[in-house]
């Protein structure tokens, strides 16, 4: 995934090279070049001056990536996205597949009452917002933060992107409702005000068309995803904090464009 990945490299978005792929311990893995940095979670509230226009640049250049350069990559013809539509993609995550991996945090959450009428009520928001959701071919990497992108120590610039696993071609407002939606476990992140930076620099004219549904309708599939991540690995702390914030994203509603 990542040596494909290789070709969406640029200057503000650093794709480390990757040396070698192989397997081992019944698993896959890649070794790339090194680069140094702090990860972009742990930049402080007081470096917003660098670390916003940072992350800024890194969003700006993923939407740059031409829509077909990754036709004929292995990593792309693997993801779900690439045999359906960017709304089937969307539904699918909520989506207890018994044929996945991760299966059975449906029935989990069905034994809480207040966890069961929370997903409930994020899968019908969201059924009302995706008529809301375009066709774009924008490149969403779909996991940043988590140790995913590396900063320079002063917070300047990205220095590195790793982990293309998610990857998928979408709507770039999916990339800042993943920023947004976790914002609140990183102040540094929250103090960077993605969404405001975002509406107040377009980049084309249809971009931010009905922008605040679209973007309210990814936090809720994030957070309703992340209820099932949660109740499947029985991490029960993480799984109250999202069930926390996924349930103040619905009752706040989508965010304001002016």
């Amino acid at each position: 995934m990542d040596r494909a990945a290789m070709a969406f490299g640029g200057p503000d978005v650093p794709v480390p090279r990757v040396l070698e792929v192989g397997e081992a311990l019944g698993m896959s893995y890649a070794i790339s070049e090194r680069h140094e940095g702090r990860f972009l979670e742990d930049v402080e509230p007081t470096e917003v001056d660098r670390s916003g226009p940072a992350l800024m640049r890194l969003l700006r250049g993923l939407r740059r990536v031409e829509a077909d350069i990754d036709a004929s990559s292995a990593w792309y013809s693997t993801q779900p996205h690439a045999s359906t539509t960017w709304r089937t993609w969307l539904t699918d995550g909520l989506i207890d597949d018994p044929a996945r991996r991760v299966r059975g945090w449906r029935t989990t959450l069905a034994a809480d009452p207040e966890l069961d009428r929370l997903f409930a009520a994020c899968e019908r928001r969201i059924d009302g917002l995706l008529d809301a959701c375009p066709e774009r071919r924008d490149l969403v990497h779909g996991d940043l933060l988590h140790r995913n992108v590396l900063v320079a120590e002063d917070a300047s610039e990205v220095t590195a992107i790793f982990s293309w696993k998610c990857s998928v071609r979408g709507d770039f407002l999916f990339d800042v409702a993943w920023c947004t939606f976790w914002a609140g476990w990183h102040p540094g992140i929250e103090a960077i005000d993605v969404w405001r930076r975002v509406v107040e620099s377009p980049a084309d004219d249809d971009a931010m068309v009905d922008a605040a549904a679209r973007h309210h309708c990814y936090e809720l599939q994030i957070g309703a995803s992340h209820l099932g991540w949660n109740a499947w690995t029985g991490n029960d702390v993480e799984l109250g904090r999202t069930a926390a914030r996924t349930a103040e994203v619905l009752e706040r509603g989508p965010r304001q464009t002016r």
